[in-house]
Order: structure tokens, then sequence, then C-alpha cells
């Protein structure tokens, strides 16, 4: 999810107006509205002073508003928390085991999220019993969606 996009997630999570965001990061009250929807419309990108000020007026960690970085442990978990918001990813106890797994209220997203995941699993279980090798998992998994679709 790009920036703007977690901006106006963000913004409609608290209730806010552009106009009134863009006020309380400073904007003046005659333009605060259109630099807010360039910024929420991705025709500009936040400088990190901007986005800092931003997450304050949300009350949210500056990772929650920029893309994640998943080469590290707090970009992968504010991806995840993305994924939760989008797509309706949750965390659960299975059997002892911290499991993420797809909630069936998200509509179609879960439909098709469950569709997608099921691919994965088949592949993944053909791998653990030896019907593929991990070589041909991987072809998979890096040709995705293509492989799935022959």
């Amino acid at each position: 999810m790009a920036i703007g996009e977690r901006i106006r997630f963000f913004k409609n999570l608290r209730g806010m107006t552009q106009k009134y965001l863009g006020m309380q990061v400073g904007f003046p009250e005659n333009t605060a509205d259109i630099r807010m929807a360039q910024y929420e419309s991705g025709s500009r990108t936040p400088k990190a002073d901007l986005t800092n000020t931003l997450a304050n007026v949300f009350e949210v960690s500056p990772q929650a508003l920029t893309v994640p970085d998943i080469d590290s442990y707090n970009g992968l978990m504010h991806t995840l928390f993305t994924l939760e918001d989008l797509y309706g990813l949750k965390i659960t106890k299975l059997d002892g085991e911290v499991c993420l797994h797809l909630d069936k209220g998200m509509g179609t997203n879960y439909i098709t999220m469950f569709e997608m995941f099921s691919a994965w699993q088949k592949q993944a279980e053909k791998l653990k019993n030896g019907e593929i090798t991990k070589d041909e998992y991987d072809n998979w998994r890096y040709n995705y969606p293509t492989l799935e679709k022959r």
C-alpha cells in the first residue's frame, strides 16, 4: 500500500477531513485540503519531516505510513499490519502455535486470498511430501501466478 493510501486510510480511520488534516500538519487553511489531496493521490510524496508530522497527528509510528522495508523485522511487522488492514489477515493461536489466517468476513477479498493461499499450501505440501523438488517449488513461487494459470 503506497503512502498516499496509508494517509487516506488513517485519515478515514480517525474521522478527519483533508482540510482538517492539512491544517494539523501546518498547511494554511485556504490550501490545506488541496495539499493533502496531492499526497493522498500519490502525485506528491511527503518528505521524512512531513511523514513524521503526519504520524504524530495520527498517533502512529512513521513506519505505519511508509512503504515497509521487509528487510527488517519492524518493516515486516508493518507489512503484516497493512495486510491485516487491506485483506483481513488475522493472527491467532491454534494448538499453541501462532498462526496467520484469513478473515471470512472480508467477502470477495477472503475468497480471492483463500484461493491464492490454497494454491500456495498445495505446492508447499507437495514439497513436504517429496512430490516436487525445492527447485520446482521455488520456480512455482517466483513465477506465480504465471505457472498457476497453466
